[in-house]
């Protein structure tokens, strides 16, 4: 009897042995998942490590990491241990939420199950998923926000999940939590350097010299760098309209949406616009408050337009910014930065108008006085000279000598003239500017509005204000308005292109509508002046019916 009592005091003590040094092993594996999972800052890394010590600690077969989504309803993200990519594929798309998985998201504590299946919120498992018994979910928070649910199923052994792996993984569930905000800090940071890099080179382009159609451009690439959009746009105001148009555009179908017009209440740019702060939509595509262009967004879901906005209220223009369907929506956490780099955008530009304002003010300045020292200075001394000239030449006897001096008289006379013509041509450019090729065009497309009923598009390539000359500027001009008269009083159509190019060599102007095409008979003056405006300037011109319906002009002439 002694020695049976001594056998069973020896059992109980190896027994306690063994479980003193399972604790300690299960501890020293805790430990190492806690240091595995906080040495990350990349925040999808840490959300695979979580997952994978997760499995390990208990020893469950299958493990998971479900994110809940913005709207606190939904799981966004789903990471997976214990399926190959084969058996993902077969089972189709990643749980919403939905089941036993969104019981956890309703009601976010602790749940132990014997059996998965018998639980009330268990149903909807889809074909081909593993057949699932013992279950353990566990929430984790991010300081006082649930971020998502661990769920860990199949012990295996074919054992439960008892208390003690509860608390093991709801000690790793806190850490987790840790580690997920010092990532998302992280990766804030990161954002945040990036988009102070991103302004200051806008800064250095705008300071350099850069036009505004190169820092438009930067602004909205380095935007959607920054931010994963698939689009990006910059619409700016109509003056004296409610209407906004596409000055830049870039991804998706970039050539559709420039110069497109649409009115302030029918486009997500024309609300930020109007109201002067940003405006989000989660399906672009399917947005009802969007009635102007919205086939220019097929296949596009989150979206967010942020105004571009000076310090005194004034709104220059409106970035939009577009994933594709499916990606994450924008979240508060994006959209603070993206408007201070709105503003320092807008300001940069505003900054430089200031200084492209002061340039051309001392430019003009610069002109009005060489033109009065001109006419002060050069002209009254020439003056001057030729009045001696011809005195003298009263008392010069010779006849040769005589003619020269007088001739020299009348080229001073023409000197004069000439120098008066140039300052009269200083002054007169003077008045004129402002009033370049693009910018009348512009005002044409706009003014025709109201009789069209609808805003044309307009697209404009080249250096319009520069190579083509002032005479043929005119020329096109006016043609651009016959076009569009004849568009608004005979067409019949609700949609008119203008496409105005200069490549150099020529400036063509293309108007093209989908009405009812050009009628066999009617008046053909307006026409025949087209024309003649073209061959007079040893261009080209062209009006026909394409296949697809409408009219299409084509007007061209030589830069000489």
């Amino acid at each position: 009897m002694p020695q049976l009592r001594l056998d069973e005091l020896l059992e109980e003590l190896q027994a306690r042995i063994d479980a003193a040094r399972g604790t300690r092993d299960r501890v020293h594996s805790l430990l190492e998942a806690v240091l595995s999972v906080g040495r990350e800052l990349d925040l999808t890394q840490v959300l695979r490590r979580i997952v994978e010590a997760a499995a390990v600690l208990v020893d469950a077969k299958y493990a998971a990491l479900g994110v809940i989504g913005p709207d606190g309803e939904t799981l966004s993200a789903f990471l997976t241990v214990g399926l190959s990519e084969e058996e993902i594929a077969k089972i189709g798309p990643y749980p919403t939420g939905r089941g036993i998985l969104g019981e956890l998201i309703r009601n976010p504590e602790s749940l132990r199950l014997e059996n998965l299946s018998e639980h009330p919120a268990s149903y909807g498992c889809p074909m081909h998923h593993p057949v699932m018994r013992t279950f353990l979910g566990v929430p984790v928070r991010v300081r006082d926000e649930v971020f998502g649910n661990l769920y860990l199923t199949d012990k295996r052994g074919g054992e439960e999940f008892d208390a003690d792996d509860e608390s093991v993984i709801a000690t790793l569930a806190v850490a987790a939590g840790v580690a997920i905000d010092n990532a998302r800090l992280y990766e804030e940071a990161q954002r945040q350097q990036r988009w102070l890099s991103a302004s200051a080179e806008i800064t250095r382009a705008l300071l350099s010299g850069g036009s505004r159609s190169e820092v438009l451009e930067l602004i909205a690439q380095r935007a959607r760098e920054i931010t994963g959009a698939d689009l990006a746009d910059v619409s700016v105001p109509l003056a004296g309209t409610d209407t906004v148009r596409v000055e830049l555009a870039l991804g998706g179908d970039a050539v559709g949406r420039m110069g497109l017009v649409v009115p302030l209440a029918g486009s997500l740019s024309g609300e930020a616009c109007a109201s002067g702060v940003p405006v989000t939509t989660a399906d672009l595509a399917g947005e009802p408050r969007l009635s102007a262009g919205a086939r220019r967004f097929e296949g596009l879901g989150a979206a967010v337009a942020v105004p571009l906005g000076r310090a005194e209220g004034q709104i220059d223009g409106v970035l939009l910014l577009a994933r594709e369907a499916g990606a994450p929506e924008f979240t508060d956490r994006e959209i603070g930065p993206l408007l201070g780099f709105a503003d320092q955008a807008a300001l940069a530009l505003e900054l430089a108008e200031r200084r492209r304002d002061a340039e051309q003010l001392a430019m003009l300045e610069d002109r009005d006085r060489i033109a009065r020292d001109l006419h002060d200075l050069a002209i009254q001394r020439l003056f001057a000279t030729g009045m001696t000239l011809q005195s003298a030449a009263r008392f010069i006897e010779h006849p040769g000598a005589s003619d020269r001096v007088l001739r020299a008289v009348g080229d001073l006379d023409e000197t004069i003239k000439i120098i008066r013509s140039t300052i009269f041509g200083l002054r007169a450019r003077e008045e004129r500017s402002g009033q370049g090729l693009r910018a009348r065009a512009v005002r044409a497309v706009e003014q025709a509005q109201a009789v069209l009923g609808f805003p044309p598009r307009l697209s404009m390539e080249g250096l319009l204000d520069t190579d083509v000359p002032a005479e043929i500027a005119e020329h096109v001009v006016a043609v651009l308005g016959e076009a569009l008269s004849n568009a608004a009083r005979h067409a019949k159509a609700d949609r008119v292109e203008v496409v105005l190019g200069a490549t150099g060599q020529q400036v063509m102007l293309t108007v093209q509508d989908n009405g009812v095409g050009v009628p066999e008979q009617g008046r053909r003056s307006g026409l025949r002046n087209l024309a003649e405006r073209a061959e007079g300037l040893g261009g080209g011109f062209e009006l026909i019916s394409p296949a697809e319906g409408g009219t299409r002009l084509t007007w061209s002439a030589p830069l000489r």
